[in-house]
């Protein structure tokens, strides 16, 4: 390696901001989902109301399903188990953002569903422990929205 590989890879590393728990998370389930085979189509889908952390297309299923998956990460249960955290208030934010989604992306005639990952990664530790929720959740907000 050349001499000035090495001060540019030194400088990119002084440099670099390390990641955030929450962002080191959505990565481990992002490669969590792709190695069963998931194709995800989308990372940090902001919106005005909020932020869609992964939309996932599950090419196991036929047809195939549009997947809004909510990532949340913890280092530990202390404060209670990481999907615990995706409760009623949050469900409805994420289904108006994934109802924006489907109606911009012309997608509402497909089916979808929601995920939940919840990311236990110890401080230390090099690996998370993942738990994958298939479904974990149905649509939620106004009567009538959805049918």
């Amino acid at each position: 390696m050349s001499t000035f590989s090495l001060r540019i890879r030194f400088w990119w590393a002084r440099w670099r901001a390390p990641l955030s728990l929450g962002q080191r998370g959505e990565r481990a389930a992002e490669r969590y989902l792709r190695q069963r085979g998931y194709i995800v189509v989308a990372r940090g889908q902001r919106q005005r109301i909020g932020e869609i952390d992964l939309v996932a297309i599950d090419s196991r299923t036929n047809p195939r399903t549009i997947v809004f998956v909510e990532v949340k990460t913890r280092e530990s249960h202390i404060a209670g188990h990481p999907a615990e955290a995706v409760d009623e208030r949050k469900q409805t934010r994420l289904t108006r953002l994934a109802l924006a989604y489907l109606k911009f992306h012309s997608l509402l005639d497909q089916p979808a569903r929601f995920d939940v990952i919840a990311v236990t990664w110890p401080a230390g530790s090099r690996q998370p422990t993942i738990e994958h929720f298939e479904n974990a959740f149905e649509a939620r907000g106004l009567p009538g929205m959805f049918s």
